[in-house]
């Protein structure tokens, strides 16, 4: 993150940053994206299940090792957790270099991945505004001190493909994560006061602190929306995901044992022992 970044991402709460993936890259995760819908649609409403933070059930996948819930009716959404367990094609988004000088510079004293989901909006879906100063939103805080920024979490957004505000853009509302008030607007981004949506090209990503309000317009298109969405907080933050809220991290022995030390310290919720 460089002076400029540092400042904006202060101001603003957000940085919307240009080809952060390859072509390549983007087409290998698409790839394993839409593989991964399918076969989350057919097993979503299976055994077992696992209650969820915020009410309701998810389906955990055993053989694939995630969880998901929703589904592809008009107007839903398709949320899968853990999507590392599912597929290799993954793996270089633990340690992504150019995403974790973000994160680092962002996350005190050492960050860890805290989140980890596939977000697939269908049309008509919307994606309610939330975050900001609110009480139970405190646990995401925002804070500069004599070391710099110092955020509670953050999240990083891949796009695999062009996303318009038509297509039901991410929104913000810049700024928010310094507001000292709760919101006293309803939570529809499409008409809230102050929310804008980020339009963004195949290979972009989104860096935003969890503090700031943000949500998502109305899909009225045809294209399905699918995004990655990965969490980072300090190292003794544990799973914000919601079938694993505050559990630690879920990752299968197989996923383990693929991958390098650097990247298992990446979810371990301890610190280094010296």
């Amino acid at each position: 993150m460089n002076d400029f970044e540092k400042y904006e991402f202060d101001r603003q709460g957000y940085l919307v940053i240009k080809a952060m993936l390859t072509p390549e890259e983007v087409a290998s995760l698409s790839g394993a994206v839409d593989e991964l819908e399918s076969d989350a649609l057919e097993h979503v409403d299976e055994p077992p299940r696992k209650a969820l933070f915020w009410g309701g059930e998810s389906h955990f996948n055993e053989a694939k090792g995630y969880f998901v819930h929703g589904s592809n009716q008009k107007g839903a959404t398709l949320l899968v957790e853990d999507f590392w367990n599912s597929s290799s094609a993954f793996d270089f988004l633990v340690n992504h270099p150019r995403t974790l000088d973000y994160v680092n510079a962002a996350v005190q004293p050492r960050a860890t991945i805290n989140n980890s989901e596939i977000r697939i909006r269908y049309r008509g879906n919307q994606s309610k505004s939330h975050g900001g100063s609110r009480k139970e939103n405190q646990k995401y805080s925002y804070r500069v001190n004599q070391s710099g920024i110092d955020c509670m979490m953050v999240r990083m957004i891949y796009f695999i493909h062009d996303v318009s505000n038509e297509q039901g853009a991410f929104s913000v509302a810049p700024g928010s994560h310094k507001t000292n008030f709760p919101c006293p607007y309803e939570n529809d981004p499409d008409v809230e006061p102050g929310m804008i949506g980020l339009e963004v090209k195949s290979g972009d990503a989104i860096f935003f602190t969890e503090h700031l309000r943000h949500g998502g317009l109305t899909n009225k298109s045809e294209q399905v929306r699918k995004t990655i969405h990965v969490g980072y907080g300090p190292y003794w933050m544990m799973s914000q995901n919601i079938s694993t809220m505050d559990e630690p991290p879920f990752l299968t022995d197989a996923t383990r044992a693929r991958y390098t030390s650097e990247q298992n310290l990446l979810f371990r919720a301890w610190p280094i022992k010296e």
